[in-house]
């Protein structure tokens, strides 16, 4: 393998869709950009459910057009059935938010749709290096200045100088661990088992592609039809209660699936077709989103938890705003700071929308006109439009009409 170029404006670590999209974004103002992920893509992951916050990062990148292509299942808004007393699911859709510019959303399958946006960021001229392993930062007094990595398989570390190093490393948080920035939020402390199924069945109509999400007396449901023919089904519950329970955490998801109202009669003739996964424990932020010289984004630098489908979308939303903000400090060092600050207060007052209402949904069994009116408290406290549309506004990742994120050049605020 030949070795990359050693000085680069921006080194990006990690390519997930944080990652990936950063590193697009730049290389589209005419940065010089290293790109290095460990893994080698297509590779499995979870995290299918995208809400429309996505959709202005891939118009950026030029790659709606090519979403229709891979075919992935239109996702016009969510099903829930949530809520004390309640028997039938209620739902939401996308374009109900005023003046709403997008209308669907899609279930994807992560290995087609992480690629795409790695082989994009390829396109717009990245040195893009899979199979390198970050050992460390380079440092130049308190400042990175670079990072040390090694190819799979061979001895020697290499090292790549740039300005700015941007963290993208997903749940590994990289320079979180380095620096010690990891906090957990104790109340999250979760477990999700999941599997993929055949045949089960789907709602009519635009209802088809919707997220269901059904709640249990510990813990929820989820149900994502990918596709025509599949279906991936995964419960959450805290982890303690998995303990409790005393079963095997996929004996524990079929018997959810077994005794849930509306999971098991869609998937009465369904049969597994994959192995269980699991994953646990990762609700949490970093105290600090940047630097001298780095900055945090994704889930490297917070991640909330999978009942609201947000991940993606703080990826890739996190992305169009840090790459804005990196752009800006390049070409005025002086103001990196001041910049950097911009870009994390923004990020922040996002999660802590998703967050608040995260915890009301797990606070107790609150029923739609609750969540209603507990996401208006969040975006809309004046109360000037339905509470309705304020709950839908979150669960597109649109909070607050798009600011929160990417509205706006940082150096003027």
């Amino acid at each position: 393998m030949s070795h990359p170029e050693p000085e680069y404006d921006v080194i990006v670590v990690g390519g997930g869709p944080a990652g990936s999209s950063t590193a697009g974004l730049l290389a589209l103002e005419g940065h010089r950009v290293l790109l290095l992920e460990r893994d080698k893509f297509p590779r499995y992951h979870i995290g299918e459910s995208l809400i429309t916050g996505v959709i202005p990062t891939l118009d950026a990148l030029g790659l709606r057009e090519r979403m229709a292509d891979l075919r992935f299942q239109v996702k016009y808004g969510g099903s829930l059935l949530w809520g004390a007393n309640q028997t039938t699911p209620w739902s939401f859709r996308f374009r109900e938010i005023r003046d709403s510019r997008f209308e669907y959303s899609w279930q994807v399958r992560r290995a087609e749709f992480d690629a795409l946006l790695l082989d994009r960021a390829r396109e717009l001229g990245v040195r893009v290096v899979e199979g390198a392993t970050v050992r460390g930062p380079l440092t130049d007094g308190d400042r990175i200045a670079g990072v040390s990595y090694q190819f799979r398989g061979e001895s020697d570390p290499i090292e790549a100088r740039a300005a700015v190093v941007v963290d993208a490393s997903g749940q590994q948080r990289w320079l979180g661990r380095h620096f010690g920035l990891v906090s957990w939020h104790e109340d999250l402390r979760n477990v999700a088992v999941w599997s993929y199924y055949a045949g089960a069945l789907r709602y009519p109509g635009e209802n088809e592609g919707d997220l269901l999400t059904e709640s249990r007396s510990q813990g929820w449901l989820w149900y994502a039809p990918l596709s025509p023919t599949l279906t991936g089904i995964g419960y959450v519950t805290p982890t303690a209660r998995l303990v409790e329970s005393g079963l095997p955490p996929e004996q524990l998801l079929e018997k959810q699936i077994a005794e849930s109202t509306e999971v098991s009669w869609l998937t009465a003739g369904a049969r597994r077709v994959d192995v269980y996964r699991a994953a646990r424990d990762w609700s949490y932020a970093c105290s600090q989103f940047s630097g001298p010289g780095w900055v945090l984004v994704g889930d490297a630098a917070a991640f909330i938890d999978p009942l609201l489908s947000s991940g993606v979308t703080l990826a890739m939303r996190g992305a169009l705003s840090v790459a804005r903000a990196v752009h800006e400090a390049l070409a005025a060092p002086e103001k990196e700071r001041h910049i950097m600050q911009v870009y994390e207060d923004r990020y922040r007052d996002f999660l802590g929308a998703l967050l608040e209402l995260t915890r009301f949904f797990y606070a107790g069994a609150h029923g739609k006109d609750e969540l209603h009116l507990r996401a208006q408290a969040i975006v809309d406290p004046q109360g000037r439009l339905p509470a309705k549309i304020s709950f839908v506004t979150l669960l597109s990742g649109l909070v607050r009409g798009d600011e929160s994120l990417d509205g706006g050049g940082t150096d003027s605020h």
